[in-house]
Order: C-alpha cells, then structure tokens, then sequence
C-alpha cells in the first residue's frame, strides 16, 4: 500500500499560485493502484481516498506509518464504489460482491478488509474514500438500484443528471463521510452550476468515463477569485470547505465526490450567484 501526504493549504495564499502550483496542492493524477493501493491522505479534515484494481491477485487494506494504528479502519470509516468489472470485498471475513457502480460503507473497528475481481480478465475497480469516526457502525452493501437517486437538471442547460447518494443519512449511518456518484447524460457537460461552497465540510472529486480526447475543466477557488484546473480521466481533485467545485467537460462524463467535515446534510450549501463569480 502506498499513502502520500498533502498538507493543508491556504485560502490566502491560493491567489499566488501557478498552474503548476494549483495541480501539486489539489490535483491527484495517480489514483488507481494495480494490484496495490493507492492513497492519497490530505490533511484537510483528514480525508483518505485513492483506489485499486485487482488485476492479478486479491489485496489487502493494510495500515500506514503515518496513521499510527494496527489497522486502517482502528478509528477511520471507509467508503468504497466499484467502477469496474464485478469485485469482491471481505470485511473480517464476510465477503461482499460489488457490481458496476455499486458501493460499500465499512465502518470503523473492522480489523480486515481485502479487495478482489470476480474475473481478472475484467478487474474491479475500487474507489475509497476513509474520514475518521468516533463511532462504530455496521458495514452495509448499497447496490446502485438502493441508493438514493436523484435525476435533477436538464438538456436546456447542459446540466442534465443523476446523482446516485450511496453513503448518506438515507441509505447507512457513518459518523461523517458522505459519498455517491453522477452521472451526466449524453450533450450535458456541466456540473454544479450554479455552484456553491460548504464550509462544514470539504470535497474530493473523482472525474472518469473520459476518453484520451476529452477533458474537464474543474472550477475551484473563492467565488470572486476563481481558477480552472485541466482534469484528465481518473484524476482527482481536492476542494477545501472555502472553494467552489463545479466542472464543464468537452464532452458527459462521470464523477464520485465524497465529503467529510461536521454536517453530512447534503443541502447544506452556500450557494454564489452565477452573475456574482469572478
């Protein structure tokens, strides 16, 4: 298992920096381990997120250095959602199988959890995101047809969509991790508009189902100080609770955003005027 660090970053200095300066703070490019798990841990509210495909082998979730703990989930929670071929993940030996966009909520105190493909000529691929918990809660399997799914905007606006809530109030109790993924239809390219902070909690946005010719352009900074980042396919990017995060693709495509801070209420939001963004 492999965990990069990423320290906090400030709202004050954020005017200052480059392109290339913007993409070292918030930009992640290496998500998806093979065979290993890649993770990145940023420092603002601790999140944990990275991902594996099992390609030739199962693999487990071990603990870090830095967490200081014998087990990864000794005092985290754990979000998981399968954007690949059909996966298998045993948590203290009960084995739970994802589909195509189906998610797992692991809570905390669970000692093992191991990821696996069904086939390895068509791996899984996991996506997790980890928030530190206070409280156990039981791990619960959500099927993409469980979830809590919303079919919201619409062609007019390039923004049409579904936003399938895995980890919310509504499907499983977490302490704080939030988590789901949207989908935008064929001719929509917009997500997130008009846009909006939270500063109860911050974000990571994981953009896919992007061919080599298409690309997003992340919106990310204050309201009245915004900046665009070029987001190629299955790279993340970190929003802190202070900055919008809204994108416009070249063409649909799909991403998985996960939050955690100290409101998990999905509407909670600061909403900014388009006519007032700078």
């Amino acid at each position: 298992m492999k965990l990069v660090e990423r320290d906090y970053s400030s709202k004050k200095d954020y005017p200052h920096y480059d392109t290339k300066r913007l993409r070292e703070e918030y930009v992640v490019e290496d998500v998806f381990g093979i065979d290993d798990i890649n993770l990145t841990y940023s420092y603002i509210d601790r999140i944990i997120f990275g991902g594996v495909v099992p390609a030739t082998k199962e693999v487990i979730l071990g603990s870090a250095p830095e967490l200081r703990c014998e087990h990864f989930l000794d005092r985290r929670e754990l979000g998981v959602i399968n954007i690949g071929g059909k996966g298998k993940v045993t948590v203290d030996g009960k084995e739970y199988f994802l589909e195509h966009w189906d998610s797992l909520y692991v809570g905390r105190g669970n000692k093992e959890v191991k990821f696996d493909s069904v086939d390895y000529k068509n791996p899984a691929k996991f996506y997790l995101a980890s928030s530190p918990a206070h409280k156990e809660y039981p791990t619960v399997l959500i099927p993409q047809d469980k979830a809590d799914n919303r079919h919201l905007g619409q062609q007019a606006t390039c923004n049409e969509r579904t936003i399938h809530r895995f980890i919310v109030p509504e499907t499983c109790q977490t302490c704080q991790l939030d988590m789901g993924l949207t989908h935008l239809e064929v001719g929509s390219v917009w997500n997130t508009m008009p846009c909006h902070t939270h500063a109860r909690r911050m974000e990571v946005y994981l953009y896919f189902d992007m061919d080599d010719n298409n690309v997003v352009f992340h919106m990310m900074g204050p309201g009245d100080e915004t900046r665009h980042l070029v987001m190629k396919n299955e790279q993340a990017v970190i929003s802190p609770a202070w900055s919008i995060h809204s994108g416009v693709g070249t063409k649909n495509y799909t991403f998985i955003w996960a939050m955690c801070g100290e409101n998990q209420d999905f509407d909670d939001m600061d909403e900014i005027s388009t006519g007032d963004l700078r």
